[in-house]
């Protein structure tokens, strides 16, 4: 079963290709749409909402023919939009219970179900009050809000952490997981914090220059690699010797320390020579590969393939691994 799908989908604009061919199946669940700013991601949700047409190709939502059935579409699905949208002189219920009768909602259900909305989100005790004296955090509560009001099957979610600081973001990140765990209702996230996209995601799918670049679950995305990552409380360049003498593979990696791991035996090495050294063990666990890894392969094959005609590295891509590393270290 698919929630989306499209087929060789192209969104093409007089100097710039928005979306080049994209072919790729959303399946329940939460979803994390990441591509750096520009890859093409809002107007892959326009296009999914019969917002904009598409140049060439085709899309369905929830089995329903984006160009043909948007308004269908439109009632079954919910949209958190990027950008601030909110009347600064309307309280939270007010806006809410108006966009759950745009809906098609009746009067009194639309007033319970943004009763129970806005205590989901977290806003039950501000709902009141007038939205121009909101935080960016209620702001983005709202949007949330707004976007499940109307009990859809698909929320899609278009850079929900924008502007948030990291204890907002954390929360956000739970009550987007929270939407589909309690709910059922299946999410697709836009984000080009790649971090972010880990913890929350059941399936990743990557564009970048409006092309995919991969799709696959997270699990496959960050699956273990073969080496240990090692943390002592001290004398880390005394332990790379160590086991560098005991014939292992070892590299520093700022704090830690990456092990190769040769068998079953490598921990047991590790172990003693922490003992050894009388130095606390703080961590020493199976590494797994990040989402930003991607981004860094590619460029670095971009490198090679590309160094003799001048085509160098590809600065979204690029970038948006060196944001998300920046989120996590947040």
């Amino acid at each position: 079963m698919t929630v989306i799908a499209t087929e060789s989908l192209s969104k093409r604009y007089p100097r710039v290709t928005a979306l080049d061919r994209l072919t790729v199946d959303v399946t329940p669940g939460v979803t994390g749409l990441v591509g750096a700013n520009g890859a093409g991601k809002s107007t892959l949700i326009k296009i999914l909402l019969g917002l904009s047409p598409a140049t060439e190709g085709r899309a369905r939502v929830l089995g329903l023919d984006v160009a043909t059935d948007g308004a269908e579409i439109r009632g079954l699905v919910g949209y958190m939009p990027e950008h601030d949208c909110l009347p600064p002189d309307v309280s939270a219920t007010e806006f809410v219970v108006h966009m759950a009768r745009m809906s098609g909602l009746p009067p009194t259900a639309a007033r319970e179900r943004t009763a129970d909305t806005l205590r989901h989100v977290g806003l039950y005790e501000e709902r009141y009050r007038p939205m121009g004296g909101y935080s960016t955090g209620m702001k983005q509560r709202v949007k949330l809000a707004q976007a499940l009001v109307h009990d859809p099957k698909l929320v899609l979610l278009d850079e929900p952490t924008n502007g948030l600081d990291p204890a907002g973001r954390d929360e956000m990140l739970g009550l987007i997981r929270r939407v589909h765990t309690d709910f059922g209702i299946s999410v697709l996230v836009t984000s080009h914090l790649l971090g972010e996209l880990e913890r929350t995601s059941d399936h990743i799918v990557v564009i970048d220059g409006g092309k995919l670049l991969r799709a696959s679950s997270t699990s496959e995305f960050t699956q273990a690699t073969a080496s240990l990552a090692v943390e002592v409380t001290d004398r880390e360049h005394d332990l790379l010797a160590m086991l560098d003498a005991a014939g292992l593979t070892v590299q520093a990696s700022g704090h830690l320390l990456l092990v190769d791991i040769a068998d079953d035996g490598t921990y047991d090495l590790v172990r003693d020579a922490v003992a050894q050294l009388g130095v606390g063990l703080a961590r020493m666990e199976q590494r797994r590969h990040r989402i930003a890894e991607l981004f860094t392969d590619e460029t670095d094959e971009t490198d090679e393939t590309d160094a003799g005609d001048g085509a160098g590295t590809t600065p979204a891509a690029a970038g948006t691994a060196q944001e998300g590393d920046g989120r996590d270290a947040a």
